[in-house]
């Protein structure tokens, strides 16, 4: 059964027809919601990593080198920092 015809009937003996104006919002925002999630949460089209991705391991190689030691804080202020002349860095255009 198509009920079209009866719906506009009953749309236009509302009055004006205002009532698809008050149906349109609800279902613009059901549709937008929809087309937003579809767009950004694409489960179907999704990549499972662990699943679908194979990986060959292979030993750790390198070596671990102490550089420096830093405890605590005993400075207040890091060593080159431009807190006096902070526009230094900011290069202006011709």
């Amino acid at each position: 059964m198509n009920f079209a015809p009866q719906f506009a009937t009953a749309v236009e003996s509302d009055g004006d027809g205002s009532l698809w104006l008050l149906l349109s919002g609800p279902a613009s925002a059901v549709g937008t919601y929809w087309l937003i999630y579809r767009y950004y949460r694409n489960v179907d089209k999704s990549h499972g990593y662990e699943q679908e991705t194979e990986i060959e391991s292979q030993p750790i190689t390198g070596a671990d080198v102490k550089v420096g030691e830093r405890n605590g804080t005993k400075d207040s202020s890091i060593q080159g920092d431009n807190k006096q002349s902070h526009r230094s860095r900011v290069k202006r255009l011709p």
